[in-house]
C-alpha cells in the first residue's frame, strides 16, 4: 500500500508538468480513441451495406426500365428459371402497372369523342395506363406534368391548338408483388395497419401510399375501387417521397388478373446467397433468361466502389489508431526517462534499504498509469465529440461521389410534375445509388467496448513506457548512484 500511495503521490509532485503531461496524452489518447470508434463505425456500416444492397440483382425487361422502353414483359416461367440459377436463393416478383382516374378518364373520353376521337388516351391520366381507379392522384401534375406528358398540343387552346384539351392528372403506380415485399426485395415500411396476407386472384387487399391515403381521406378498413374491383386498405406505407406514395401495392395474382395481363411481371428482384457470388450469378441468370430477353443489373456496382472506398477508411483508421497509441507510449517513455533521472538519488536510497527491483519498477509503472488513466478521461471525452467530424471527413475525403441530380415535388424522369426543375433527371436511390448515396451517414458512438479495447492497449504501452527506465535506471548499484550524486 506504501508503494501504491507513494506512487499517486509523486504523479503530482510537479503539478505544472503533470497537467502539461496530461493534456499531451488527452490529446493522443483521444485521437486513438476516436479512430478506434470511427474503425468500429465504418465496419458496421459495410457489414449493414453488405446485407442490404449487396447481394441483390434487379432484372428487367431488355431494354425497359420502370414499365418504359420496349422489350416484352417477364413471365412467371423466367422466374422460375431465375431461381434455379446456383448461389439464388429467392426471387420478388413484381408487376407494375399505372391507373388512371376513373373519373378524369370518362371526361377525357367524353372531350374526345366530342374531337372527333382526337387524342383519345392521352389526356386525363390515361395516357400509358392500364386500367384505372376511384383514388385521385396525391401528386399535382402543375407546369411540368402538363408538359411533358403533352402530345405537342397546348392543354389550354393556345397556339397550335383549336380546342380545349382536359388537364392531365398524374397516374397512380400500382405494384402486384407476390409477397410483404417491395420490387426491391426489402420490405414495405407501414405507419399503420398490416401487411398483405391474401395473394389470390380475387384478392381484395391494398396497401395505399401515405400521401394518397391522405389526398383520398383513407384509413385502414376504407375501401376504393381498381377496375371494377372493391379494395380494402389493410395498411398505409411511407417509401420515403411524394411520387412513390402516391402509389398503391396489390397482390401480385390480382394485379394481373385486374388488368388483364395473366403470367406477365415487370420485374425480378433475385437475392443472391452472398455478396461474392453477385457477379457470376448475374452473368449466369443472363445466359439462362437469355441476353436478348432481359437486362440484369447488380445493384453492387456502386456497392461495391463505396465498400472499397470504406475499406480505406478502416484501413486509414487502423493505421492511424496504432499511431496514436505508440505516440502515446512514446510521450510516457520520455516523460519516464526524464523522472527517472531526476529521482535517480532516490532510486539510489530506496535501493540501500532493501527496495527491489520489481518494487522500485511498479512504483514508477503505478505513477505513469495515474497520469494515463486521468489522460485517458480527458482523451475519452475529446474522443466523444471528434469521432464523428473525423469520420466524416475521411468517409468524404475517400468517397468518389457518384449522386444524380435529384427531382422535387413529386417529378421523376419526366412522369411526375412539379413547376420548378426536375426533368429527365431520376433520383437514385436503393441499389442503384451513388456510392456516396449508399454510404449515407455514419454515426459513431464510445461504447464501453470501446473504452475497455482501447485502455487496455494505451495503459500496456504506457506500462512498457514507464519499466523501461525504471528498470534500467534500478540495475545500476546504490553506491554508483550515490556517489555521482
Amino acid at each position: 500500500m506504501g508503494v501504491v500511495s507513494r506512487s499517486v503521490g509523486n504523479a503530482f509532485r510537479n503539478k505544472v508538468r503533470s497537467g502539461a503531461v496530461v493534456v499531451i496524452l488527452a490529446v493522443a489518447i483521444g485521437l486513438a480513441l476516436a479512430m478506434l470508434v470511427a474503425n468500429q463505425a465504418v465496419g458496421a456500416k459495410v457489414d449493414s451495406l453488405k446485407a442490404s444492397v449487396g447481394n441483390t440483382l434487379m432484372v428487367n425487361p431488355a431494354g425497359s426500365r420502370g414499365g418504359l422502353g420496349g422489350g416484352n414483359p417477364l413471365t412467371t416461367a423466367d422466374a422460375t428459371k431465375a431461381a434455379a440459377v446456383a448461389h439464388v436463393t429467392g426471387v420478388n416478383e413484381a408487376l407494375t402497372v399505372r391507373l388512371a382516374n376513373a373519373a378524369a378518364d370518362s371526361a377525357s373520353a367524353g372531350s374526345a369523342s366530342g374531337n372527333g376521337g382526337a387524342d383519345r388516351g392521352s389526356r386525363g391520366g390515361r395516357f400509358g395506363t392500364s386500367g384505372t381507379t376511384s383514388l385521385v392522384s396525391a401528386v399535382d401534375p402543375g407546369v411540368l406534368g402538363q408538359r411533358n406528358n403533352s402530345n405537342g398540343s397546348s392543354p389550354d387552346g393556345g397556339s397550335g391548338s383549336t380546342t380545349t384539351r382536359p388537364a392531365f392528372s398524374i397516374p397512380i403506380q400500382a405494384t402486384g408483388v407476390s409477397t410483404s415485399a417491395t420490387a426491391a426485395g426489402t420490405a414495405i415500411k407501414l405507419t399503420g395497419g398490416s401487411q398483405l396476407t391474401d395473394f389470390a386472384a380475387n384478392s381484395t387487399q391494398a396497401l395505399v401510399g401515405s400521401t394518397l391515403a391522405t389526398k383520398n381521406s383513407l384509413k385502414v378498413g376504407s375501401t376504393f375501387t381498381v377496375q371494377s374491383r372493391t379494395m380494402k386498405v389493410t395498411g398505409i406505407f411511407d417509401a420515403g417521397d411524394a411520387f412513390d406514395n402516391n402509389g398503391i401495392y396489390l397482390p401480385l395474382a390480382a394485379t394481373q388478373t385486374l388488368v388483364d395481363q395473366a403470367g406477365q411481371l415487370s420485374s425480378l428482384n433475385v437475392v443472391v446467397d452472398s455478396i461474392e457470388n453477385v457477379s457470376s450469378t448475374q452473368a449466369a441468370l443472363t445466359s439462362a433468361l437469355g441476353a436478348s430477353n432481359v437486362d440484369v443489373t447488380a445493384g453492387s456496382n456502386n456497392l461495391q466502389a463505396a465498400i472499397t472506398s470504406l475499406g480505406s477508411v478502416q484501413n486509414i483508421s487502423l493505421i492511424a489508431f496504432i499511431a496514436s497509441l505508440v505516440t502515446a507510449g512514446l510521450i510516457v517513455l520520455l516523460i519516464m526517462i526524464m523522472v527517472v533521472r531526476e529521482r535517480r538519488r532516490e532510486i539510489g536510497v530506496l535501493k540501500a534499504i532493501g527496495a527491489s527491483n520489481r518494487t522500485i519498477g511498479l512504483q514508477f509503472v503505478i505513477e505513469a498509469m495515474v497520469l494515463v488513466v486521468l489522460g485517458s478521461v480527458v482523451g475519452a471525452a475529446v474522443a466523444a465529440f471528434s469521432s464523428n467530424p473525423i469520420v466524416s471527413a475521411l468517409v468524404a475525403g475517400n468517397t468518389t461521389s457518384t449522386n444524380a441530380a435529384v427531382g422535387r415535388f413529386g417529378g421523376r424522369g419526366g412522369l411526375g410534375g412539379g413547376g420548378g426543375f426536375s426533368g429527365g433527371f431520376t433520383r437514385t436511390r436503393g441499389a442503384f445509388a451513388g456510392a456516396s448515396q449508399l454510404i449515407g451517414t455514419i454515426s459513431t458512438s464510445v461504447g464501453w467496448q470501446t473504452l475497455v479495447l482501447g485502455a487496455v492497449g494505451i495503459l500496456a504501452i504506457a506500462a512498457i513506457g514507464a519499466l523501461i527506465p525504471a528498470l534500467l535506471t534500478a540495475k545500476v548499484r546504490p553506491i554508483e548512484v550515490l556517489r555521482g550524486e
